[in-house]
């Protein structure tokens, strides 16, 4: 095990605490609708990076002929046996040291986990080995560079500065660390890997108490499903995702 690992939510019930208990339906609906549009519709052997209790394993499960839930948390991927049972293979480890071998899966997501992730660029890295070529990772990263922040930045509120591409540790939301990345520090490491760009979503564009109190989760979701592609040039969503392929030999 190396000594990278950030978070860890062993005994935590993030199912309860931070999903059911929280007005977070429209944010699970966003996810849910972008990773429909980025995964491919036929997979072997796929891996659900971070996958914790499986939350959006019914959204990949009919896709890949076997699939495997990765977690660094023990009791999340019990949660998640205890869902789907023989559906799932849940593995337990470290993002850095990913428990697969090289060129082992043909495809991958991982969602909801680079706020996590210290050094980025040799967890990249780890996913681009256990892909195999021409195998498709569908990636979240949690964006320093929205509308609110710039906002916070312009008025004083906030020392952080969304416009460069330094990362963004956000230590008041968490004592070990809340990383946020500039879109462009991102693709610079995707590019760097090997990874090969072929689409791009701007997800959970409407994330605001205001907004869900104003209009509602449903009509959100409607809004939502064609500000994803429209929105994605400008890379100022909370989530933005990438379809990556690995090159062919």
């Amino acid at each position: 095990m190396s000594k990278k690992v950030i978070s860890d939510y062993n005994g935590y019930d993030y199912k309860k605490i931070f999903w059911e208990d929280a007005d977070r339906e429209y944010e699970d609906q966003a996810d849910r609708m972008a990773i429909r549009k980025l995964l491919p519709k036929r997979m072997e052997k796929f891996a659900d990076i971070g996958g914790g209790y499986g939350r959006l394993a019914n959204e990949y499960l009919k896709r890949a002929r076997k699939v495997i839930i990765f977690d660094y948390s023990k009791s999340e991927l019990k949660q998640a046996k205890e869902m789907f049972g023989d559906k799932v293979e849940t593995r337990a480890g470290d993002i850095y040291e990913l428990p697969f071998k090289d060129d082992e899966l043909d495809g991958l997501m991982m969602i909801r986990v680079t706020h996590h992730l210290k050094d980025l660029d040799d967890a990249v890295a780890e996913l681009y080995r256990v892909l195999k070529p021409g195998g498709v990772a569908v990636i979240e990263v949690a964006n320093k560079r929205t509308l609110p922040k710039m906002a916070r930045y312009i008025t004083g509120r906030s020392k952080i500065n969304p416009f460069n591409k330094k990362v963004a540790n956000l230590k008041e939301l968490s004592k070990d660390g809340f990383f946020n990345y500039h879109p462009k520090y991102v693709e610079e490491i995707f590019d760097k890997v090997g990874f090969k760009r072929e689409k791009v979503l701007s997800v959970s564009n409407f994330r605001s108490k205001g907004l869900k109190k104003t209009f509602g989760t449903n009509n959100l979701v409607k809004m939502e499903d064609k500000a994803q592609s429209v929105l994605a040039p400008i890379r100022f969503a909370p989530s933005i995702y990438y379809k990556l392929r690995k090159p062919e030999e």
